[in-house]
């Protein structure tokens, strides 16, 4: 559907008359818009973000005037196309997302749509409560979402899906009624009355094809409205996907949740395996029967670390048994391991181990779009059959798919007969689009035979509501009709959904759009570096399928994405933004301009190139590099920023003034000069500029090398190098005490990480190749070499493979260590005792999403000190929080996490950062000194 720019016209101009506040227009923001995480692109021509209950009506009086669609949106997860819509998008969680109140004695809890889940859980668990479902999204998917697709979770068995727990509910209709649903509710409502008729005349229907197992989800619950189970209303519009009417507030049923669990981790061969183990398993009333695939765990235990002990198998099942008593508990984990027909079994009681278990299993759907050679994509998502049928059903869909010449990693809610898979659908090949639709309509077809459900609890949205006929009688199709009929009659809300669907394979997007008449070669026109991806920005981009975990709140988390959006809130400054304006830069119809369009560069802005969504994302969108090649292609050839000509080549200006260090530092001491010099290298004013040392790293004093100890290089990165060296000395007094003889470089060579940061990447690789050059003797000799600033040791680690096509790259990336890294292998050697010392210790970013940081926090631990590890980034990140236009942001990241620390520590604490960005953060806003690790282990210190 299009909606003409004469309608979009008259709904501005009517929610601005109606007192609207955040009317948005804009093409950014229609770009950031027009997917959610499915694989449907729809455009919308508004976005909505209302600031109170009256906004919401006048959002939907406006819609009704102007018969401009409305879709409601929540945190944008939706996998089945359910939030993407061609009209106005009323977008919740920016101001609605508040708890209004939790009644203890009630057990419930009223809130706004925009209520994030796990926001509601941080309310009520101190209370000894907890909201039930709880979805692998539930960092950032909000209870209006929840309930407008029915969400369900892991512990559905336990606590029921959202319908199971909605109490009331306050709506209003596209007749403009406001309804108060729920126990007690009496206002009168022809709507009501109408509805009431509508399933009265039509219960045969009701009785016969609906409400038939736990996780039917598709079409209509009108089960809930049959006399028998009390008209509930408020029910029943948990799954009607904001087709009915549009949610001002709910109120929610809480439970208690059981003091102990335990996860009994059974291994099969197959899934299929481990499905028919399921019936078995569920008299033991577990709360939790999941199913995960082998290959998401591999994915796991590469790309994100390590994993629990798991028994042989090619899959699992995790079966949680909660309780009061542990010793119940443990006997009823032992009966269930009886039970099974699994080839090995593993008890997990331990905490920590149950987390990350529970950690791989919600992030399965990003983790299994990386398991497959080709794209693993969604689409067909989540149907579910009766427990009992969920062998069969997972047997008989490996077969579909390989008469497809397709490939799928099923996991899921076992217990419930529901499964995830992602496919790799050949959406980009020739005839793919109609493998997409065969396969659907088969699979559909399938799951209807086996008594099962398209929707288990994603709902149907525009992914299967076509399919519905296959699973429902005439009768029931157009019972689903009049039902919209009497509660949205013109069909304003979300359309193409449910009722008078669009075809599944309309608005199909994907990285086949950079295929498309024209672009046939862009990747190789424009000499696109991205290696990883065959150098294709397309499919780089489309890494990103939206499952959102970065618009989580990571506080206390140890994840760094996304900085910018933590302190903003804003889509555009969300990875997942970033990488939705940057689909609509390649797919060119909405965004134009390519490279050089504003909308790009303003979305990219703020990113900090931080790297943490290369590690955090799960399905590793790397927008740091993305940004890097965005500033490549639109300044090539072009007159660049002035801080691209200062900061982005600060190594190659401090080695000219390295020779007159004291004069230069005299002059930026200097006020009026230092104000110049801040201009000139467009760096905001508020802003220290950092001495350079007055004496080179590589030419200052070193131990003496003895000549029958083992040899280790140290890299000496032009910050150690220029600006503080007091660390690189520091190491080398470390590295001496821990036996080695220590060599230094003495032609250091820089790693080119500015020059990529601003985009000049035909500099940085040249620098990258004389890094190669330099250390790969010493590599491939067996000569460990040493980096001690980890956002340049990154730059080895990471970049420099994607950079350059170098097969020495890779023996570099494997041979160079951090401090930590070396010193944790290093026979016979121990840290100081430090017991007594308290440490806030600030990671770089580049260590948490490139090196790792477990090294350096086994050392500090080994040295007795209480050890305050933080998250989140430090917010000035290289050239970024110097640069004019940055500074609020800088500092508001550093207000996430960083300064409240600094604030709240004892007396005494030693702050620990090795990044030299993170201890001029720490110089600029909070006066303090803080070390590398190089110099908290110093013998020298610690005599």
């Amino acid at each position: 559907m299009t909606i003409t720019d004469t309608r979009t016209t008259d709904v501005v101009a009517e929610l601005r008359r109606l007192g609207v506040a955040e009317v948005d227009d804009s093409t950014l923001t229609r770009a950031l818009y027009s997917t959610d995480a499915s694989l449907y692109r729809v455009v919308p021509q508004v976005v909505v973000r209302p600031r109170s209950t009256e906004e919401v009506l006048a959002t939907v009086a406006a819609c009704r005037t102007t018969g401009v669609p409305l879709t409601s949106r929540g945190a944008g997860t939706s996998i089945a196309g359910n939030a993407v819509g061609p009209g106005v998008v009323i977008d919740f969680t920016r101001h609605l997302n508040r708890v209004l109140d939790i009644d203890v004695d009630a057990r419930t809890a009223r809130v706004e749509p925009g209520t994030v889940h796990a926001v509601l859980q941080k309310a009520a668990t101190p209370l000894g409560l907890r909201f039930g479902p709880d979805p692998s999204t539930h960092t950032r998917c909000t209870v209006g979402g929840m309930i407008g697709n029915n969400a369900c979770g892991s512990r559905a068995l336990a606590y029921g899906r959202t319908a199971d727990n909605v109490i009331g509910m306050d709506v209003v209709t596209m007749r403009g009624e406001e309804l108060v649903l729920g126990p007690g509710a009496s206002t009168p409502s022809s709507t009501l009355d109408d509805l009431r008729s509508l399933v009265g005349a039509n219960l045969s229907t009701v009785r016969t094809e609906l409400g038939r197992f736990g996780r039917q989800v598709s079409g209509y619950s009108l089960e809930h409205l049959l006399p028998e189970n009390g008209f509930d209303v408020a029910t029943f519009m948990a799954g009607t996907e904001g087709t009915l009417a549009t949610m001002t507030s709910t109120t929610v049923r809480l439970v208690q949740d059981p003091s102990y669990r335990q996860v009994l981790v059974l291994g099969y061969a197959s899934m299929a395996e481990a499905a028919d183990d399921v019936p078995a398993l569920l008299p033991f009333g577990p709360t939790a029967c999941e199913g995960l695939d082998s290959r998401i765990v591999d994915v796991y235990r590469t790309h994100r670390g390590s994993v629990p002990d798991l028994p042989r198998g090619g899959g699992w099942l995790f079966v949680e048994i909660s309780g009061e008593i542990p010793a119940e508990i443990a006997d009823t984990v032992a009966r269930a391991a009886r039970a099974a027909s699994a080839l090995d079994h593993r008890v997990v009681t331990d905490a920590g181990e149950q987390a990350v278990l529970w950690r791989i299993r919600e992030e399965g759907a990003g983790l299994a779009t990386r398991t497959l050679p080709g794209k693993a994509l969604s689409g067909w998502e989540d149907a579910a059959v009766p427990p009992e049928k969920l062998g069969r059903y997972l047997r008989e869909l490996d077969a579909l798919l390989r008469e497809n010449d397709l490939d799928g990693v099923p996991y899921g809610h076992f217990g419930d007969g529901c499964v995830h898979i992602r496919i790799d659908f050949p959406l980009d090949a020739e005839g793919g689009h109609q493998v997409f639709r065969r396969f659907l309509t088969d699979a559909a077809t399938q799951v209807a035979s086996l008594g099962g459900s398209l929707s288990g609890e994603h709902g149907d949205g525009r992914a299967r509501s076509e399919l519905l006929p296959l699973m429902y009688s005439a009768d029931a199709i157009s019972l689903f009709e009049q039902v919209k009929g009497v509660l949205d009659p013109d069909d304003l809300l979300n359309p193409g959904v449910l009722v008078r669907p669009a075809p599944v394979d309309a608005d199909l997007r994907g990285p086949e759009s950079i295929r498309s008449p024209g672009r046939e070669q862009l990747s190789r026109r424009l000499g696109l570096r991205l290696l990883h991806d065959d150098g294709d920005l397309g499919k780089a981009v489309h890494r990103c399928t939206g499952v959102g975990k970065c618009i989580a709140d990571n506080q206390g988390s140890n994840g760094v994405m996304c900085p910018s959006f933590q302190a903003t809130r804003e889509e555009k400054d969300s990875t997942r933004g970033r990488a939705r304006v940057l689909q609509e830069m390649i797919d060119g119809r909405l965004v134009t301009g390519g490279f050089r369009a504003p909308e790009v560069h303003e979305a990219l802005d703020l990113c900090l190139a931080c790297k943490g969504c290369l590690n955090d994302c799960p399905t590793g969108t790397d927008m740091a590099s993305y940004k890097s090649e965005v500033l490549h292609q639109s300044y090539k050839g072009r007159v660049r920023p002035r801080s691209h000509y200062v900061l982005g080549r600060l190594p190659f200006w401090a080695r000219v003034t390295s020779p007159v260090a004291r004069l230069a530092n005299l002059g930026l001491r200097t006020p009026g000069l230092r104000s110049i010099a801040r201009w000139v290298a467009g760096v905001d004013q508020r802003r220290s500029l950092p001495a350079f040392a007055t004496r080179r790293f590589s030419r200052a004093a070193r131990p003496q090398l003895r000549g029958d100890r083992s040899k280790v290089v140290i890299w000496a990165d032009s910050f150690t190098e220029y600006f503080s060296t007091d660390g690189g000395q520091a190491a080398l007094r470390v590295l001496d005490g821990a036996g080695y003889d220590v060599e230094v470089l003495s032609r250091p060579q820089c790693c080119g990480l500015t020059w990529i940061t601003t985009g000049q990447l035909d500099t940085a690789r040249t620098m990258i190749e004389r890094a190669i050059d330099q250390l790969h003797p010493y590599v491939t000799a067996g000569v460990p070499v040493v980096g001690l600033e980890p956002s340049c040791l990154a730059v080895l680690r990471s970049d420099a493979v994607e950079l350059v096509d170098d097969p020495r790259a890779v023996d570099v990336a494997a041979g160079v260590f951090t401090l930590s890294e070396l010193l944790q292998r290093t026979e016979g050697w121990t840290p100081p005792d430090l017991t007594g010392t308290t440490l806030v210790v600030q990671p770089h970013c580049h260590q948490a999403s490139v090196l790792g940081f477990e090294a350096d926090l086994a050392i500090m631990t080994a040295t007795g000190a209480t050890i305050d590890r933080l998250s989140g980034c430090c917010g000035l990140a290289g050239n970024f929080g110097v640069e004019k236009g940055h500074y609020e942001v800088s500092v508001a990241v550093a207000e996430q996490q960083l300064m409240p620390a600094i604030r709240n520590a004892p007396t005494g604490a030693v702050v620990v950062a090795d990044g030299f960005s993170c201890r001029t953060q720490l110089d600029d806003l909070a006066a303090v000194q803080a070390v590398h690790l190089a110099q908290l282990l110093d013998p020298a210190e610690n005599g």
